[in-house]
């Protein structure tokens, strides 16, 4: 086997493991990006609940 095998073998390694990092955050932000409306949509009711008092 051949230095340029190892080399294009090690090449695709690090694409995919790259490509499945790059997948985590971006669920991962989309998890924060949900929390964060979550938590503006429950300061909404919140205010709203103060102001009919």
């Amino acid at each position: 086997m051949s230095t340029r095998f190892f080399a294009t073998i090690a090449a695709v390694f690090v694409t995919l493991v790259s490509l499945s990092s790059c997948g985590n955050t971006i669920r991962g932000v989309g998890q924060d990006v949900a929390g964060t409306v979550d938590g503006t949509q429950a300061a909404g009711r919140t205010v709203d609940r103060a102001a009919r008092r």
